[in-house]
């Protein structure tokens, strides 16, 4: 893969960059501010990106704002979202596009290597790849709405699971159940969720997140 790294932090940048070329991935280019990243991200249409929210020159959301702006230009640009807490917001604004090809990850995770690529790589094939953590925060602060209060403990666990980016298989081998039965808690989860089933699974994990993260 062709992958950009966007990130001020040079201890932090280095560690990725070595890290994705360990995996035999090449960066073809590194940024440090918003503008910088968002030249990149143009220039090089990368397979995928990997962009701090907060980067200068205000050290804000530069980095979200020049994603946004990339993704405008190339619809379903590929990017993995660094972010140092979990913020609901980003997370909303990000998936408003339903586009796909989008992380979202707390930089704790990168030191996961193998969570972090098989991230990469999910988010460059078009899919969603969430990071665990936030996943539980959204699931949290959804909780008070009363559709996501039908769903069962089981259903609750394959919501969670899905929303990761995992397939139905995935959540089978993770929950010790049968795809078929994934399926089903699946199909009930939907109608509960009053969102319409569909057999892609990448616009359903965008539909559930959209749907948790509505004011």
């Amino acid at each position: 893969m062709r992958i950009v790294v966007a990130e001020d932090l040079y201890l932090l940048r280095d560690g990725m960059v070595r890290l994705i070329e360990a995996y035999g991935h090449e960066v073809v280019a590194t940024a440090t501010t918003g503008p910088e990243t968002l030249e990149a991200l143009l220039t090089w249409r990368p397979d995928v990106s990997i962009v701090d929210v907060r980067m200068p020159p205000t050290q804000s959301d530069e980095g979200l704002r020049a994603v946004l702006a990339a993704r405008g230009e190339v619809p379903g640009l590929p990017v993995l979202i660094l972010s140092q807490h979990v913020e609901q917001l980003y997370a909303r604004e990000l998936l408003a596009d339903g586009a796909g090809g989008i992380g979202y990850f707390l930089k704790e995770s990168v030191f996961d290597a193998d969570q972090f690529i098989d991230a990469l790589e999910r988010v460059a094939a078009g899919g969603t790849a969430m990071d665990p953590a936030v996943i539980a925060k959204l699931l949290s602060s959804g909780s008070s709405n009363r559709r996501l209060g039908r769903l069962t403990e089981r259903e609750h666990s394959v919501l969670g699971l899905m929303a990761e980016g995992m397939s139905n298989q995935a959540i089978g081998r993770r929950l010790f159940l049968s795809e078929s039965a994934i399926s089903k808690y699946t199909t009930s989860m939907f109608g509960k969720l009053g969102i319409a089933d569909d057999d892609d699974n990448n616009r359903r994990v965008l539909a559930v997140l959209t749907y948790l993260n509505r004011p």
